[in-house]
């Protein structure tokens, strides 16, 4: 990939991480858990609290490490079976509710396919590598 492909492939991994980690993951790793838990509990999850802080740390470290493109395909593959999760859970809500679980979880599989791109510390650290 290069050019105006990666270009664009790093604007939409930086602007979709960004959005997950700051937007989604940050309210709930420095607020108060129980409300998300109660709901991860109403999805049959053991261990409620334990499966939201997963949740809650996929969403914040996960959003981030896409941005950065660092460990990106690790990364996506947590944030984006978390958007599986939450989209189940909003599944007989009305479209808008889906919508961004839809949205996240396509840009995470498609991260998973492409990977960071070359303007990402995965790239940055493979060429030094070599």
């Amino acid at each position: 990939m290069t050019g105006r492909g990666a270009v664009g492939w790093t604007l939409v991994r930086v602007v979709f991480g960004l959005t997950l980690a700051l937007g989604h993951g940050l309210g709930k790793v420095t607020g108060d858990m129980s409300g998300f838990a109660e709901g991860v509990a109403k999805l049959g999850f053991p261990a409620p609290m334990f499966f939201a802080w997963c949740a809650a740390l996929a969403e914040f470290l996960g959003g981030l490490a896409v941005a950065l493109g660092l460990l990106t395909r690790p990364a996506a593959l947590f944030a984006g079976f978390t958007m599986l999760v939450a989209l189940f859970r909003h599944r007989a809500d009305p479209f808008g509710r889906m919508e961004l679980s839809i949205l996240f979880l396509t840009v995470m599989v498609a991260t998973l396919l492409i990977g960071g791109g070359p303007f990402s510390l995965d790239a940055l650290l493979r060429r030094k590598k070599a």
